[in-house]
């Protein structure tokens, strides 16, 4: 059913997108290529539109709608010496129990700056349309290039909400679709800027093999969109589709796989050969917070020693759950995952051996006459250092501060007098009225962690996927790591996924192995060819490859696993696949009767 609404859709702050949150916008520069272009109408406007997406995908909106609700990770209140952190309302444990509320944060502040987005892409296409319809050339492209983002963005309406935004112009009516008519209208779009659409642009901006990766997607998941609420019927003509997109990139040969997995997660990682679409981050391009890469770290880690990393540190937020950390042990056995798989785990401190059992150790305590230890560390050059990277269990080395969470990192020189930082075991303070040295523990990350009120500021295995970006002071802010919205990962596992539904596991085992074999840059890590394949395994590959990417929610759905239990979560309403709409949004458009209904089963 079709509803219309006949006001205009004017900054989503009247009628129907109101008062969801207060946009803070945090903004630096928003053009494509500097601040001149600003005043140019074209790149001004295409920039604000590119411009919101990265605090859209914050993580605690957009990213944490997709990452808390999974069976991959969980963030629980947790107390200890310092207090209690991340109670925050119950936000995030009613999101990973599925019994979250239509005023729950990680929902309006969701839907208030992708709503922003959109609004900004359709006033980019108010500007851009007349120029394009008098031929200016770089119009027409930017114009497609808009259409592509317009329709990216009602997919992810569509995914997390069931609904889609018809809206041509600030000035005309909008239409809500769903189902059918939402596809439909997310492929026209798509398709309609394929004619005129870059290819060489990426991955920060739209271009034709970024569309042809979203209609795969598109495709992949619309047995799901069309009826989200029972059995996905998967049919061959839309496998078929998803097979004849992802040949289009994978035929077209400009894209590669990454020999290291964790460098797609680097501050490099804007350059690299497998990136199809990604948030641009560099330098003047980036204007807000990149929370990746701190959220689930320890409050004790700070990851890079030297004057210009001071208030890098992370945050005890969430840690995987002891359900996603066992797939990975059944895929295994008795091996143990960081030593058969490069996208588990990446050492990168250099612990000498006779160091490596912190169970021989004596935390540190540092008072005003000095250190109590001296042997539990090492020195290291700050340049040379760099944390693990990958699921983290125990305890990490890293940097220490003077007084823990205060003051500048320890220095030193070692018995071949050479001068550098002292590198230790984490180790954690939490100050409650008492010197720190009467608080004193390391940080030991164990599996188990639940939402029970037991959880500690070390419960629970963590995500180090994302690199602390070696351009910013603070790991919270303005880091150059791109986020990955699409890669050629996903387009080899769409395309295994297809054909494997239409019966084609070996060409789905081809696809898959493609994948799983690239990871090469560790010889001894690589993954091992696998043998067979079926739906089981094959979700159990994309739960490796792609791990606190926002991957895992949409799989879980169309795997029909989402109504399973696992860690503290036991909910199987179905209707929970879809989030609540803003109390507030509907409150708003209640001057036009039935514009905004609330999903089924809020």
């Amino acid at each position: 059913m079709k509803h219309r609404i006949l006001t205009v859709f004017a900054g989503l702050s009247a009628l129907v997108f109101t008062n969801c949150t207060d946009l803070e916008e945090e903004i630096l520069d928003e053009s494509l290529t500097g601040s001149e272009d600003l005043v140019q109408p074209v790149s001004g406007s295409m920039a604000a539109a590119y411009g919101i997406l990265p605090q859209t995908f914050r993580h605690t909106r957009y990213f944490g709608l997709q990452e808390i609700p999974s069976d991959e990770a969980i963030l629980p209140p947790r107390t200890g010496l310092g207090g209690t952190q991340w109670a925050d309302n119950d936000t995030y444990t009613t999101a990973h129990r599925h019994l979250m509320s239509s005023s729950n944060s990680l929902v309006t502040e969701s839907w208030s700056y992708l709503t922003t987005a959109l609004f900004r892409t359709v006033a980019a296409i108010d500007v851009i349309a007349p120029l394009a319809e008098a031929g200016d050339a770089e119009a027409v492209q930017a114009l497609a290039e808009m259409r592509a983002l317009r329709a990216y963005e009602n997919m992810l309406f569509l995914d997390s909400w069931g609904l889609a935004f018809r809206k041509e112009s600030t000035a005309e009516t909008s239409e809500i679709l769903r189902g059918e008519e939402a596809i439909a209208y997310i492929e026209t779009e798509f398709l309609a800027a394929l004619e005129n659409i870059n290819s060489d642009r990426g991955p920060g901006r739209m271009t034709e093999d970024a569309i042809y990766g979203f209609l795969a997607k598109l495709y992949l998941n619309a047995a799901v969109y069309r009826d989200p609420y029972g059995t996905p019927n998967f049919t061959d003509a839309d496998m078929q589709r998803v097979v004849e997109y992802t040949d289009n990139i994978i035929n077209n040969g400009g894209y590669s796989l990454s020999s290291e997995y964790f460098d797609l997660f680097n501050d490099e990682n804007h350059d690299n050969a497998e990136l199809i679409f990604a948030l641009d981050l560099r330098g003047v391009l980036n204007n807000d917070h990149n929370r990746w890469a701190y959220w689930s770290m320890s409050g004790s880690l700070f990851p890079r020693p030297g004057d210009f990393y001071l208030s890098m540190d992370g945050t005890d937020g969430p840690a995987m759950t002891s359900d996603f950390y066992q797939t990975w042990v059944d895929a295994y056995g008795d091996i143990d995952p960081a030593d058969a798989d490069a996208r588990f785990y990446q050492k990168n401190a250099q612990v000498p051996a006779e160091l490596e059992d912190i169970s021989n150790l004596t935390p540190y305590v540092n008072d005003t006459l000095g250190l109590q230890s001296d042997s539990d560390h090492y020195f290291i050059a700050g340049s040379d250092f760099e944390i693990d990277r990958g699921i983290i269990r125990g305890t990490m080395w890293a940097p220490r501060k003077q007084n823990y969470r205060s003051g500048n990192f320890m220095t030193g020189t070692d018995a071949n007098g050479n001068s550098g930082y002292r590198i230790y075991p984490l180790a954690e303070a939490r100050e409650n009225g008492s010197d720190p040295e009467d608080i004193v523990y390391y940080v030991d990350h164990t599996l188990e962690i639940s939402l029970d009120g037991s959880a500690g500021y070390a419960s629970g295995y963590r995500f180090a996927k994302w690199q602390f970006s070696k351009t910013s002071d603070d790991g919270n802010n303005y880091s150059s790591v791109d986020l990955v919205l699409l890669r050629l990962a996903d387009v080899y596992l769409m395309r295994a996924e297809a054909k494997l539904r239409m019966g084609d596991n070996a060409g789905a085992l081809q696809d898959v192995n493609t994948v799983r074999t690239s990871r090469d840059a560790r010889p001894d890590q690589t993954p091992a060819a696998l043998t067979s394949i079926d739906l089981e395994s094959l979700y159990r590959e994309l739960g490796f490859e792609f791990y606190w990417e926002m991957h895992r929610r949409q799989d879980q759905i169309r795997f029909g696993t989402y109504e399973d239990s696992w860690t503290s979560k036991s909910d199987s309403d179905p209707n929970h696949r879809l989030f609540p709409i803003p109390q507030e949004a509907i409150d708003g458009a209640s001057n036009v009767e039935g514009y905004l209904v609330q999903n089924p089963g809020y």
